[in-house]
């Protein structure tokens, strides 16, 4: 059961003087859920951290554990991945049930904004941060990608949630129109939300207008999103919880009131690389994730009073909420883009928004978190009401076989499965990453030249509906030379 949260920010500012690394700002965050839980940290036997990528650190949970005083017997440092809270929540809890555990500690948390404070002023942050054990920043890259994948250059979520937010959009008839506009409406009221938690990077509310108009200050990144549609990784954010057996918890002397009790949920993968996947529109591994967690806990989607989801970009809610037959949900955190979005510590925030909206109004909350290109997936159940623990830590593999791969084209007329057009900050089109089938039925994968605007510009949302429009296509060197 949570018994303890907590979550800071720092140096909104950006500022050298307020620039600090992550360490100390998830020790402030543990010591924070301490606090919020009443529970010595001392007594905490298992360990676990989600990757930090702002600044590197040797065995972290090993650390973390040193300056709390604890002497724990299970540490867990995890790769990169914005399922790892929940995946991380599901293992402790686990461990918990099976009486391999008493007292559990997640933790993680980013100072991208710091980093960028100081580099901007020319100073290096390995001249004022940790560097034994510690080091520059880092981002393993190991499972979020595929040589494909790389020599598309599909190596950006800005290139590649579009993808599936273009194909989401024509499989469900929609026009660019309206699609971009419940993005838009969306995002607003993520923004409603982010201006309640005093955590939020981004607190102030927007409207759709602000949000899902292209211009001066909100550039168009990659078709159909806007700056504000996409996360906002360069944040000091941080967030720590605590979770116990019931004695422990009762041991310590949290009242019952306070005690937000996990179900379990479930966990999957999907394969690394997307343009290997049969389709566009979908996703495999969250429709497994969010079955599973429903059949094991026993609920429908309208016993759920809460359902936070990753948010990184408009797609992700879209399809949880289209796969639950709900609105896309808007959950209680306040999204990437207006509360944060800290690289895999997202959902640990969400943990914390949870726990606290449980608290103060009792219900059930499925809490879920997405890693890589929607390939990493985990959903659980949390509550007021007290269950057996019911989860499932595994995650499961859910990759089918896609299309066979056509690699080269020479001037035949292909239809587009799916496509985006990246736009430089002068809000010119400036190179489009195309996915389209041949006559065939085989899928050819490239990116156009960039500075080719002429073939970017044929594949913008400007000119209509993308998907299923047949354009002629030339691959000339590792590049495709795009006609309408």
């Amino acid at each position: 059961m949570l018994v303890g949260v907590g979550q800071v920010r720092g140096n909104r500012e950006r500022t050298v003087e307020g620039s600090r690394e992550p360490l100390p700002l998830i020790l402030d965050a543990v010591r924070a859920a301490a606090a919020d839980g009443g529970v010595d940290l001392a007594t905490v036997d298992s360990v676990f951290t989600v990757h930090v990528a702002s600044w590197a650190y040797d065995e972290l949970a090993a650390r973390i554990a040193r300056e709390i005083g604890a002497g724990p017997r299970h540490t867990v440092d995890t790769t990169v991945g914005g399922q790892r809270p929940a995946e991380l929540l599901e293992r402790a809890a686990a461990r918990i049930a099976a009486g391999g555990s008493r007292v559990a500690l997640i933790a993680g948390g980013e100072a991208q904004a710091s980093v960028q404070a100081l580099w901007r002023n020319g100073i290096d942050p390995a001249q004022r941060w940790s560097a034994t054990p510690g080091g520059p920043p880092s981002f393993e890259e190991s499972g979020l990608r595929s040589d494909a994948m790389a020599a598309t250059g599909l190596i950006l979520p800005t290139r590649v949630y579009p993808l599936f937010e273009n194909a989401l959009r024509a499989a469900r008839g929609e026009t660019p129109e309206r699609s971009a506009r419940a993005s838009a409406e969306l995002y607003a009221a993520f923004s409603q939300v982010a201006a309640a938690n005093p955590a939020a990077w981004n607190p102030e509310p927007r409207t759709p207008e602000e949000i899902g108009t292209a211009g001066p200050g909100n550039r168009m990144v990659c078709e159909p999103y806007p700056l504000a549609l996409n996360a906002m990784p360069m944040v000091d954010q941080a967030a720590a919880v605590l979770v116990t057996s019931l004695a422990a918890a009762r041991e310590a002397g949290v009242p019952e009131e306070r005690i937000v009790h996990v179900w379990g949920g479930a966990g999957a993968h999907d394969a690394v690389d997307v343009l290997a996947r049969p389709g566009f529109a979908a996703s495999d591994a969250l429709a497994d994730v969010l079955d599973r967690t429903l059949s094991a806990t026993g609920l429908a989607p309208s016993d759920l009073d809460v359902i936070d989801v990753y948010s990184c970009f408009p797609v992700v809610p879209k399809l949880v909420g289209a796969h639950l037959g709900i609105a896309p949900p808007v959950g209680v955190t306040g999204g990437h883009s207006a509360f944060g979005g800290p690289l895999s510590s997202y959902t640990l925030h969400a943990l914390v928004a949870v726990t606290e909206r449980l608290r103060s109004v009792p219900g059930t909350a499925l809490v879920h978190g997405n890693g890589g290109y929607l390939t990493h997936e985990h959903a659980l159940v949390v509550s007021t009401t007290p269950h057996d623990y019911v989860g499932d830590p595994e995650s499961r593999s859910t990759a089918r076989p896609g299309p066979p791969v056509q690699e080269r084209v020479d001037g035949e007329e292909v239809t587009v499965e799916t496509a985006t057009v990246e736009h430089g900050r002068d809000g010119t089109p400036a190179q489009a990453f195309l996915v389209a089938r041949t006559e065939s039925g085989a899928r050819y994968c490239a990116a156009t030249a960039p500075g080719d605007t002429a073939s970017a510009d044929a594949l913008s949302l400007r000119h209509g509906e993308t998907v299923g429009r047949r354009v002629r296509a030339t691959t000339k060197g590792e590049h495709v030379v795009v006609e309408s």
